[in-house]
């Protein structure tokens, strides 16, 4: 008997069908970020980066031109099973032959190029207007602004990105999510928190008021609870956020790195669930705030697919990863967050839940916690390698990275 046939058996004998979680495990899409290969640099400024963002390490090896993060993304998508997306910002823009274009006028031939990557490999693309590393965040402040000329600029890049999130949906005839986030607020105690927000939705209603297709583009909010600069005030904070997503019929985004470090998004999934047709996650990791770590197979990770997972809505939440970690090989910080955010859907998976469910509901609460701590020791491993088998991907993909960096990586300038 193989290992998977034997961790089939144990798995049967909770009641969880094994065949069954890997069929759905395969058909779950998760939306990778372009930024981890190039440290959040894009490719339409000279701008350093800024906006309450910032990447550490030295790494060598980064992406510097679209040629080499294609081809880094090529390289993490092939030892990434199952489905993916492409997740871009705005700041990704390709310009050729010296021509140019500020953000408030971006058009669909500057993406060209992506759509055509994205074609090629069958996958969809997700969308953020880039909010931050560029001279016209005044003050540290972008819809925000007091100053309407900066207002405006931003107000009209938020529109162009709208056009351009339909242009990748109607290409690549994949619904696109478009995500928004801005970085505005205060270092110090503000005099007025009130006139910033009035602003900042102001804004907002004249970006949405643009005609979009509301099927094939989804619209996001994310919030933040601080930044670097800002640590007094966050404008766009997850009051305002899920308020104002909630008055236009928008889908809220929750980065589980973007709260208070006690609170945890996975307790705030059903919350949102319960008055959402849909919502967004960007899956990262904070330590002790917003970090952005890799992703790793850790407790809050996997109580966040479990939520996903236990309460069917698998249809119902656009996951994302984002996080930027320039101190190890990029390439394996990609590969490694993004299965993990697979291995802890596989777990949930295989959680026997509607018994869990069962148990709560009887308040047979001694039986449930048993029955949590033994699942704990279930034979997982054994059926990610049969996923990874099944997927064509390799399980040990540290080798091929590490082969990666030596012919290609290190000889980057």
């Amino acid at each position: 008997m193989s290992r998977y046939e034997e961790a089939k058996r144990i798995y049967s004998s909770f009641g969880v069908d094994t065949e069954k979680a890997l069929n759905t495990l395969k058909d779950v899409t998760i939306s990778v970020h372009c930024w981890q290969g190039d440290d959040v640099g894009g490719f339409d400024s000279k701008e350093s980066l800024s906006g309450g963002i910032q990447t550490t390490g030295n790494y060598p090896g980064k992406a510097t031109t679209p040629e080499e993060l294609m081809a880094d993304l090529d390289k993490a998508f092939s030892l990434i099973p199952g489905k993916k997306k492409l997740n871009l910002h705005a700041s990704y823009a390709i310009f050729e032959n010296g021509e140019f274009a500020d953000r408030n006028e971006l058009k669909p031939q500057h993406f060209k190029k992506w759509v055509d990557f994205a074609k090629e490999r069958n996958m969809g693309i997700d969308f953020n207007p880039t909010y931050f590393s560029h001279s016209m965040v005044k003050d540290g402040l972008t819809l925000s602004s007091p100053d309407e000329e900066v207002r405006s600029f931003w107000v009209e890049h938020g529109k162009a990105c709208l056009k351009l999130s339909e242009y990748f949906a109607n290409e690549t005839g994949i619904p696109c999510v478009m995500n928004i986030w801005i970085p505005d607020g205060y270092k110090d105690i503000p005099a007025d928190r009130f006139a910033p927000r009035a602003r900042f939705k102001k804004s907002l209603d004249e970006i949405l008021a643009t005609d979009y297709d509301k099927s094939k583009v989804y619209v996001t909010l994310e919030s933040k609870v601080f930044g670097i600069g800002v640590e007094s005030y966050t404008v766009g904070s997850a009051e305002f956020c899920l308020s104002y997503s909630a008055s236009k019929g928008i889908t809220p985004l929750m980065d589980n790195g973007h709260y208070h470090p006690t609170e945890l998004v996975s307790d705030k999934i059903s919350a949102l669930l319960l008055f959402n047709e849909k919502i967004a996650l960007h899956i990262t990791r904070g330590v002790r705030w917003d970090s952005d770590h890799v992703i790793l197979f850790d407790d809050e990770t996997k109580e966040i697919a479990k939520e996903i997972v236990s309460n069917n809505a698998l249809d119902r939440v656009f996951i994302a990863t984002d996080y930027f970690d320039a101190s190890i090989n990029r390439i394996s910080a990609w590969v490694t967050g993004v299965r993990n955010v697979q291995k802890a859907l596989l777990n949930a998976l295989l959680l026997p839940a509607d018994k869990m469910k069962a148990l709560q509901e009887n308040s047979s609460f001694t039986e449930l916690m048993c029955l949590q701590e033994e699942m704990k020791t279930a034979p997982f491993g054994d059926i990610w390698s049969e996923y990874l088998a099944r997927e064509n991907v390799i399980n040990d993909y540290f080798k091929e990275i590490k082969e990666y960096e030596e012919k290609v990586l290190v000889k980057r300038v």
